[in-house]
């Protein structure tokens, strides 16, 4: 059992995505701020306490592992990672349940204008293994979203293509606790040419 960081809340990165619209780059390997994006996904989880970070590969996993700075992480190589975020995230959800941990935050890697200020702010809405809680944007649902583990199952259990856990929320909606981070944060997605203009 992996002993877990600030109110037993992992981070858990999905970086496996092939950059299909990027000319095939794999998003984890883009450079941003000196570094690769991978790696500044896992500082950002770091710096708003979470822990262990658990970093979901798929495309190039290999380059991945060689170029990026990941030591401290557990890596899960998503053989299936072209079949979507979904299979990522249940990759994920495994690893994690062979730890201690209570709730995992989920990060995407093509995110970079989240930083630690949105995932300290949704990783202390965590109260208990029943928590579930999403960072919100004007009042709209977005990343990053923490679940605790007693949705683990349900989650992997209806996780399917690029939808991820958007059904599993949907019928818990009820259940969601939103918290703004509009004024911390831009959830725009790195997934074209010209999102690459979001990167330094």
């Amino acid at each position: 059992m992996t002993t877990t960081g600030t109110n037993g809340v992992a981070g858990l990165l999905l970086a496996a995505g092939g950059g299909r619209r990027l000319g095939g780059r794999p998003k984890a390997l883009l450079p941003h701020r000196g570094g690769l994006l991978v790696e500044h996904a896992v500082r950002m989880l770091r710096a708003g306490g979470c822990g262990p970070v658990h970093v979901v590969l798929g495309a190039a996993a290999g380059d991945v592992r060689e170029r990026a700075s990941l030591e401290g992480c557990a890596v899960v190589e998503n053989t299936d990672w072209a079949h979507g975020m979904g299979s990522s995230l249940r990759a994920g959800l495994d690893s994690l349940a062979r730890t201690d941990a209570r709730a995992a935050l989920v990060l995407l890697v093509d995110q970079p204008g989240i930083g630690a200020e949105a995932i300290v702010r949704v990783r202390e809405a965590y109260r208990s293994p029943a928590s579930l809680v999403a960072a919100a944007y004007d009042g709209e649902r977005g990343h990053p979203v923490l679940f605790g583990r007693d949705h683990w199952a349900g989650i992997a259990a209806s996780a399917a293509g690029d939808r991820g856990a958007r059904a599993y929320l949907k019928e818990h909606t009820d259940a969601v606790e939103l918290v703004e981070c509009g004024d911390v944060a831009e959830a725009y997605d790195i997934d074209t040419e010209a999102d690459l203009g979001h990167l330094r």
